[in-house]
């Protein structure tokens, strides 16, 4: 018998458990059982009920009907290949199909494996693998069927008796390892399993109906009952979400049982004077939020935060006032970036808003003023040294710099506080090697930032160890931002009319963006969007910003200041680059989305984006958020050679409708697959929820979370809640601690 944690060697024997082990990672019996069908196919069907059609590339199981055989010939070698269309009009095509034919004909049901691709928009595999489950003629018993391979001979030894029923459950799989034979691995198992032990105590079963841990393990692979799977799948989908939200409100209750460094405000202390000598009254918003951050900062325990809010809703400033008021209690600040760019643009405009407060030692400097700092890695050794120095002595107060600051060789005198901006950039093993740079056994205050709103779902999951503070109104005299969409293919003429707009602009001494989506043909990227719906139209390049900079500076925009900056160039050329834009020297700036987030240029009041269906919805949000920051109203052109009606043209059309960004997360969350948004761990594995759907389970998530939160005060060790958890919490399975 066998038990979840065995190896699966012990059960199904060396050949099978390596090659399950090298393809998923799959080990022990628990890791196979929950290596969940993906849907289950009964007659003639591609993909399920709702899927969406498979990339390029993707590896897909399918069972179907032979529609059509055809043999050819190939003209250069005239060696014969056969080609077979299936009734869902998916096209197989055989090499070498001597052996082939006599199975392979009209009338025949087939299981069939192989990898996506296409041919004149007709979804084809090359070289399939393949189960004949019924020759069409009705003369032969399944048992006496062949199992046939893409080789041109006999297959593996594949039972068909196992096939020999209602319905099929199809798994992930690849050209290795096939789904029949990851289901004839877990019939193996559970064949021989031992009665599963209960996980979750017996009141939440009642109370929402759940089938037991047994049950719902052998009926999502073998129930022939669709209803009865439907149960099983409700149940697994619960452990996964207890099993999230137990690890995080594990890691959440652990980090408050640390010390932190406790900073009472001071009234004679640099966040009094900030405050006394801002331009402009905080909104209430700030207010609020600034007032739960300070009460949480006095505490000997460590602040953990995260504060969303729109583009431009004043993250900054309420950030820079709590660090002050962990400054004044003697306490080191750390702000990490994710760019240079970005970096640079914190530290000088931290130093503007605070003036002499940030002018410690120099002539004109406060009293009790302090110093900023700023670390990059395009700074030079020499730069680098004097920067450590006065971070390792104290002397600045805030350090602000990119992944520079994750080095050994930066040492803090006294670290108190860590703010990381654009929190989706960084894993959290990122913040958390910066906070351990921290002496005397304390754990720095964090505070994360992101001017991407966060549906609720991801911020209960991927940011489940944080509490969440929103800023959600803009600050008084920010401007409008008007947004249009324009279908090249179909309105030539309103490219004209958006160039002169950008020329219109510039006379009136204002500048603009033009931004593209790759840099230029040796750029790595595919040629479209990994989402492209079936009504996008065949693939395509992108417009590349080396190309349309030198197009427009002899074309639609000759005669005025153009600027170029992407990722490619050196630190010097883009600090100059941006320098010159910031300054007003340059009239429009072509650029990547190396100018996303961060940047503010007030004077920038129109942005043109190229190619718009290659980025996300709140991508566009955020490079939006670039104009519409000064004193004049804003537009904003979303430029696509897609039809309106296609995915991509309602997608941005949607962009274009609102400026709420709650509500385009909503919308983005609803688009992208939850792989998307859970990320990749650091190692580069992709990793996603296998069940649990963070657009459509909110209830099932937050009712985890409740029942995690009430299970974790009786009994923080509660065994069987750490066997759902462990999946989330050991070795590179932690999907949301090591998102990138």
């Amino acid at each position: 018998m066998a038990t979840l944690t065995d190896r699966l060697e012990y059960v199904i024997g060396v050949k099978a458990a390596d090659a399950l082990a090298e393809h998923f990672g799959i080990v022990t019996v628990d890791d196979l059982l929950r290596h969940y069908p993906r849907k289950y196919s009964k007659g003639s069907t591609a993909f399920g009920d709702g899927d969406a059609p498979p990339d390029e590339g993707e590896h897909i199981t399918l069972i179907a009907t032979v529609a059509k055989v055809r043999s050819n010939r190939a003209r250069k070698t005239g060696k014969e290949f056969l080609v077979v269309t299936l009734d869902n009009g998916v096209t197989a095509t055989f090499f070498h199909p001597r052996y082939l034919k006599g199975g392979l004909v009209e009338g025949a049901r087939v299981m069939m494996s192989g990898e996506v691709g296409f041919f004149r928009g007709t979804m084809q595999l090359t070289h399939p693998a393949f189960l004949l489950l019924d020759t069409g003629k009705g003369t032969a018993s399944l048992k006496k069927m062949v199992a046939a391979t893409s080789d041109g001979g006999g297959g593996g030894e594949v039972d068909l008796a196992l096939f020999d029923r209602d319905f099929f459950p199809i798994y992930q799989a690849t050209a290795k390892l096939q789904s029949w034979d990851i289901y004839a691995c877990v019939r193996q198992v559970l064949a021989v399993l031992d009665p599963v032990p209960e996980p979750l105590p017996e009141d939440i079963l009642r109370q929402r109906n759940l089938m037991s841990e047994d049950d719902a393990l052998r009926a999502v692979h073998l129930s022939e009952n669709a209803d009865e799977r439907d149960r099983a799948l409700d149940r697994l989908r619960f452990d996964e979400a207890v099993g999230l939200q137990w690890a995080l409100v594990g890691r959440r209750y652990g980090e408050l049982s640390e010390t932190g460094p406790p900073a009472l405000p001071r009234e004679d202390g640099l966040r009094a004077a900030l405050l006394n000598r801002l331009p402009f009254e905080l909104t209430n918003g700030q207010n609020d939020v600034l007032s739960v951050i300070s009460t949480e900062l006095t505490a000997s325990r460590p602040m953990n935060r995260m504060l969303q809010g729109e583009v431009g809703s004043g993250k900054t400033v309420v950030a820079l006032l709590a660090m002050l008021q962990v400054v004044d209690a003697g306490y080191q600040c750390a702000m990490l970036a994710p760019t240079e760019v970005l970096a640079d643009q914190h530290a000088r405009s931290i130093r503007d808003v605070l003036g002499p407060l940030a002018m410690a030692g120099q002539l004109g400097g406060s009293d009790d003023a302090t110093r900023v700092a700023l670390l990059t890695g395009s700074m030079s050794a020499a730069q680098k040294r004097a920067v450590r120095d006065e971070i390792a002595s104290g002397a600045a107060g805030i350090v602000i710099g990119t992944h520079a600051l994750l080095q050994d060789a930066v040492e803090f005198h006294q670290l108190g506080m860590v703010v990381v901006d654009e929190q989706h950039r960084f894993g959290v093993e990122q913040r958390d090697q910066l906070r351990a740079k921290a002496k005397g056994g304390i754990t720095p205050h964090l505070l994360v930032m992101t001017a991407t709103p966060i549906p609720r779902t991801v911020a209960l999951t991927v940011y489940g160890d944080l509490e969440t503070s929103t800023l959600r109104e803009l600050p008084r005299g920010r401007q409008p931002i008007a947004t249009s969409v324009i279908f090249a293919g179909q309105q030539e003429k309103w490219m004209d009319r958006a160039w002169a707009r950008i020329r219109e602009e510039v006379a009136a001494g204002r500048q603009a963006y033009v931004v593209a989506a790759r840099i230029d043909d040796d750029e790595k990227k595919p040629v479209q969007r990994m989402d492209r719906d079936p009504r996008d139209g065949p693939p395509r390049k992108a417009t590349a910003v080396v190309d349309l900079y030198n197009q427009l500076r002899t074309g639609e925009l000759a005669g005025l200041r153009l600027g170029l900056m992407h990722g490619r160039l050196p630190p010097e050329e883009k600090d100059t680059v941006m320098s010159a834009f910031r300054d007003g020297d340059i009239d429009v700036l072509v650029c990547t989305t190396v100018i996303e987030v961060g940047v503010d240029v007030p004077n920038a009041t129109v942005m043109l984006v190229m190619d718009a269906d290659w980025f996300g919805i709140s991508q566009l949000h955020q490079l939006r958020g670039r104009i519409g920051r000064g004193e004049h109203p804003s537009l904003c052109l979303l430029v696509t050679g897609l039809a309106r009606g296609s995915r991509a043209g309602e997608r941005l059309q949607a962009v274009a409708s609102t400026l709420d960004g709650f509500e385009l997360a909503d919308l983005d969350l609803a688009e992208r697959r939850e792989g998307d948004v859970l990320g990749r761990n650091q190692s580069g594995r992709s990793y996603g929820l296998r069940l649990l759907s963070l657009g459509q389970d909110r209830e099932v998530i937050e009712a985890a979370r409740t029942f995690c939160e009430q299970v974790y005060h009786r009994d923080p060790d509660h065994p069987g809640l750490a066997l759902l958890a462990a999946p989330f919490t050991e070795g590179e399975r932690v999907e949301y601690l090591d998102k990138s």
